[in-house]
Order: structure tokens, then C-alpha cells, then sequence
């Protein structure tokens, strides 16, 4: 029972925070209705160096132990025929390194005294799940060797390749193939999340690095805008574990100023949009999920984005506003398909909009109706067409406005509906989505065990003051949106319904980062109680700054399960293992 006591403790203090709120049925503070009388909320110099700040200093934390820049750059597509290495001196090899490139197939490692005879060593099997990653296997009876030869069936492509003998000595060599060994420097003896890939890395990286290549990609279940977001970072920093995981960290990084002004100008407090965005920078699926090579960061910086100049339009009835908000809708929907979910938030907030504002007339609901047409159709329509030039060019499709290209784009759509709709598997870390609203399952992306009793793992999940907190804030927002008929409260609901109601109805496998969207929309609704609770609560100050305080001292304490930091065994268990379906 004792694993309990952490867990209780939090539910307790949030208790204690929730007993702090003022009368709920006071008027509302102000509402999204009469734009015109809405105090329209600017960020000033302190504003911006507070927010400057916090940006940098999660960036330093989001940017360390991200991955190795040191890994090999240069493949060799094994396909075309096998590879024989040349040893500068004859030994016994015990042990080879190699780090697989993108592809499948069977390889075959043989040894030779004399480079005539060859004895079968080896045989390894690369499927979709070896890719990007070093692999460390035994050798076994192996006898004097000059030479060893890799042959290999399917199209696999293959990067650097060393052998070691016993005493742990790599043996120098020379290969046919020179891709195999130009990069000997960036040979590891061990597999970790530094060195290599893990989760869905396996799927996105390769499809980042498909697109630099003019390969038609492997994964095709969402669209390809994210993986070419995801590509940038490679562009940079090459084939490397933080090569791919630059981009997403990046986004993630970016949320924070998106988040401080999304609150700033929402509630107008400096201490809501501060204490807001700390919560949301110590958030454990915000740090964790944005160190992936997935896709998913760029969908949720886009749906913060999207509603953030949503909001700006219903507030200050900018039309640059409501084009920003199409625009970041276009480039949502076209790195992955739940930012449809979010474009359905948008569209009953738009029609709740006009619907208050009625007297306007039919002239300016219809120009608006058209210039949605554009923003909200069009251009998405265009940026997600448009995605799809690295499958033109792999497939040889010269120009957009052809069949070849139409029918690349239009059989993608095909193959995802089908995909996701028909999807029949199972997964030990799988969740649904009432289990995501009580941080119950969370998902395992990383887990190895070291020989002096530590462990270094980490997964997807909320932070228990943002998960729990957040909840216990929707059940204020509901209560103020449709008994006191307040706009910001009713914007905030909107927004998380619609990320979340309709994976209700979905019943293929589920994972908590699913939830990942609906973590925007829990953070504004805690800022939410945080502006309630400081116009009207005695010491408010001191509540806001509490529940920010409690939340990055669990995010220091759950580190080494965010971040793959070895801690002891028997440490993680009691401190970090929560709840029986915590994998800590």
C-alpha cells in the first residue's frame, strides 16, 4: 500500500488548491461575447523576457541527453551485392557492430582464413522493427580471420560495420564497399536510445530519410508533411539520433511561447500565463513526446496554433487572424489526421460565433463564409497536395498537375482510411481513452536493465498535477461555460471535446500519447482556474504558485523516467511506480 501514498498526496493537494476556489456562480470575468467591450491583452517588455527565458532554459533541458550527433552517414544498399572486408591483421573475432540502415532482409556473415574458403558465422534477419540501430552480436567458434564477407537477400541498406575480438580490440579493415567502413570513429559496442532508434522512430526517421533520398517511403499511414518537417533536422545534423530528433524538439520547445501568449492574451495575467506555461514546460508527455521521432509534436504545435489565432479572430475580429488559423489548420491536417478533429473544434466555435453575432447581417456572414472557403478549404487543401511531392519524386512523376500525381495523392488516402479503420493488434502499453483522462496506462517507449542494478526507461504520460488538475479544471469550465454562459470557458471545453470525444467512438488500438492534444486545452483550463482563483480568492498568489512548485518537483523527481537517466532498481519501483500499470 505503501506505492500509494505519492499519488494520494497529490489528489490531496489538489483538493487543497480546488477548496481555494471562489463562488463559481459569480459573473463571468468576461466573456468571448461583445468582442467589442473584450479587453484586448498585450504583452509587454517583461512579458517578453520572462518568456524569452523560460524558453531557453527548457530548451537546455529539452536539448540534453536528446541523442548521439556521432552515428554513420553513409548506407549502402546491400541489394546491389555482397561486401567482403579486408583485415589488416589476421585474429579472432568474437563480437561485430553494425548499424542497419533503412529496409528489410537476411544477412549473412562469413569468415575466411584465406579468402577462398568461407564458414557461415552469422545469420541476422532485418525486419521493419531492426532499423536505424546497432546491432551487437556474438560470435562463436570463430577461427583465425583475414576476411569476412556479408552477403544479404531483400533491400536492406546497411551503414558501418566492426569486429572485435576478445579482448575487446577492433579489428582494422578494409571493405569493397567503401560506404562500410569510411566511419569506424562512430562504431558503438552497445545498443542504447542514444545511439539508435526506438518506438516509432523505426517508421518516421526512415521515412525522413527516404524523402532526402528520393526513396518511396516505407510508412504511408499518415500524411507526409511531418515526416518532412522531421527531415529538416536530419538535413542538419545528419542520420543521427539527434539529427532526427531535432526537428520535433524544436516544436516542442516553441509550444512554450505559443502557450504564454495563448494565456497571456486569453486572461490578461502575468502570473496565469507564467505559472500556465511552467506547467505545461514540466508536463511529462510534453517533454517526452517532443524527443521522439514521430510525428504527433508537429500536429499538437499546429492545433495550439490554430486555436490561438482562432481565439485572436473571435476576440479582436481580425481577418488575418482567422487566415493564420486556416493556414496552421492546412499544415496540421497535412502531418497527421487528428488535426481534423481540432479543424471540427474550430468550425462549432466559428458557427457559435456568428450565431452571437447575427445582428452583423447576411453580407458579412456570407464575405466571411467565402473567406473561410479559402483559408479553411483551399489553402489546406493546396499545403496537403502539395506534401506529397517527395512520393512524386520518388516514384519519377515529373510536375503536380498530372494523373501520375493525382492518383499518388488519391491512393494514399485509400490506404490510410483502410489502415486506420481495419487495424487488428494488440500492444502491452495499449490504453483507452478514459484511461488517458486518469493517467492510468501509460506508454513504455524505452526500458534496459544494466548489470549493477539500474535501469534506464521512459514513456508517455502526464504529469499528475496536469493530468488530475486538468481534470478537476474541465468539471469548473463546464460549470462556468453553460450555467454562467462564459465565452473563454466554453472556447477551452471546445477544444478539448473535440480532440478527445472522438476517439470514443474509435475501437482500434490506443495509446496514451493519443491524449497528447487534449494537454493544450488542460493547461488553459488550469490557467483558467488560475485567473478565477487570483481575481477573487484571498492569497491566490500563493495557491497558483503551490500547484506550479508541486509540478516541476515531479517533474524533477520522474526525470530519469522521462529522460532514460539510470536510477536504481529498487528507487525507480518505490518512488516511481505510482500506480500497478506504471511501468517505472
Amino acid at each position: 500500500m505503501s506505492r500509494y501514498i505519492f499519488p494520494a498526496l497529490v489528489l490531496v493537494l489538489l483538493l487543497l488548491f480546488y477548496l481555494g476556489l471562489p463562488d463559481l456562480s459569480a459573473t463571468p470575468m468576461y466573456s468571448l461575447e461583445g468582442q467589442k467591450k473584450h479587453r484586448r491583452h498585450r504583452l509587454d517588455r517583461a512579458d517578453w523576457i520572462i518568456m524569452l527565458c523560460i524558453t531557453v532554459f527548457f530548451g537546455a533541458v529539452d536539448f540534453a541527453m536528446l541523442g548521439s550527433r556521432v552515428a554513420p552517414h553513409t548506407f549502402h544498399p546491400m541489394a546491389e551485392g555482397e561486401a567482403v572486408l579486408t583485415f589488416e591483421k589476421s585474429d579472432i573475432p568474437t563480437e561485430v557492430s553494425f548499424f542497419t540502415g533503412v529496409g528489410y532482409g537476411e544477412y549473412t556473415i562469413s569468415l575466411s582464413g584465406d579468402g577462398l574458403t568461407y564458414n557461415d558465422a552469422i545469420h541476422f534477419t532485418q525486419d521493419a522493427g531492426d532499423v536505424l540501430r546497432w546491432q551487437i552480436l556474438p560470435i562463436e567458434g570463430a577461427e583465425e580471420t583475414s576476411f569476412a564477407r556479408i552477403a544479404a537477400s531483400g533491400n536492406a541498406w546497411l551503414g558501418e560495420v566492426a569486429f572485435f575480438t576478445a579482448g575487446g580490440e577492433k579489428m582494422q579493415a578494409s571493405s569493397s564497399v567503401t560506404a562500410l567502413c569510411d566511419e569506424q570513429e562512430t562504431v558503438r559496442t552497445t545498443y542504447d536510445y542514444l545511439n539508435s532508434s526506438y518506438f516509432d522512430e523505426i517508421y518516421h526517421a526512415r521515412t525522413a530519410w527516404e524523402h532526402l533520398n528520393g526513396v518511396y517511403p516505407y510508412e504511408i499511414s499518415h500524411p507526409p508533411l511531418g515526416k518532412i518537417i522531421l527531415s529538416a533536422g536530419i538535413a542538419l545534423f545528419g542520420m543521427s539520433p539527434f539529427g532526427w530528433r531535432f526537428s520535433g524538439t524544436l516544436f516542442g520547445v516553441l509550444m512554450l511561447p505559443a502557450m504564454y501568449v495563448f494565456i497571456k492574451k486569453m486572461f490578461g495575467s502575468r502570473r496565469a500565463a507564467v505559472c500556465g506555461t511552467l506547467v505545461f514546460a514540466t508536463d511529462f508527455m510534453h517533454f517526452v513526446q517532443t524527443r521522439i521521432a514521430t510525428i504527433d509534436t508537429y500536429a499538437v504545435f499546429f492545433i495550439l496554433l490554430m486555436y490561438l489565432f482562432m481565439y485572436l479572430f473571435l476576440t479582436e475580429e481580425k481577418l488575418s487572424m482567422l487566415a493564420l488559423s486556416g493556414i496552421c489548420f492546412g499544415l496540421g491536417a497535412a502531418s497527421k489526421w487528428t488535426c481534423m478533429y481540432a479543424g471540427a473544434g474550430l468550425a462549432v466555435l466559428w458557427s457559435a460565433y456568428w450565431i452571437r453575432n447575427r445582428d452583423k447581417g447576411f453580407r458579412s456572414f456570407l464575405y466571411n463564409v467565402l473567406f473561410c472557403m479559402v483559408f479553411f478549404v483551399v489553402v489546406p487543401c493546396t499545403i496537403y497536395y502539395l506534401s506529397y511531392l517527395p512520393y512524386g519524386k520518388a516514384s519519377h512523376v515529373s510536375g503536380i498537375f498530372n494523373r501520375d500525381y493525382w492518383n499518388i495523392v488519391l491512393s494514399n488516402q485509400e490506404y490510410m482510411f483502410s489502415y486506420h479503420s481495419s487495424l487488428v493488434a494488440e500492444h502491452p502499453y495499449s490504453s483507452r481513452w478514459y484511461q488517458w483522462m486518469l493517467d492510468i496506462r501509460p506508454i513504455l517507449y524505452y526500458l534496459q536493465y544494466f548489470d549493477d542494478g539500474t535501469r534506464s526507461s521512459f514513456g508517455a504520460f502526464l504529469n499528475p498535477m496536469l493530468c488530475w488538475g486538468g481534470l478537476l479544471a474541465l468539471f469548473v469550465l463546464f460549470y462556468r461555460a453553460f450555467f454562467r454562459r462564459d465565452g473563454d470557458a466554453g472556447f477551452i471545453l471546445a477544444g478539448y471535446l473535440a480532440q478527445l470525444l472522438p476517439w470514443v467512438l474509435v475501437t482500434r488500438l490506443t495509446f496514451e500519447y493519443h491524449y497528447f492534444p487534449c494537454s493544450v486545452f488542460l493547461v488553459l483550463g488550469i490557467a483558467y482556474v488560475f485567473r478565477l482563483m487570483e481575481e477573487r480568492a484571498d492569497h491566490a498568489a500563493l495557491y497558483i504558485d503551490a500547484f506550479t512548485v508541486v509540478s516541476a518537483v515531479l517533474f524533477v523527481v520522474f526525470y530519469p523516467a522521462l529522460s532514460g537517466l539510470p536510477i536504481d532498481n529498487a528507487v525507480a519501483s518505490r518512488l516511481l511506480g505510482w500506480l500497478p500499470t506504471w511501468p517505472f
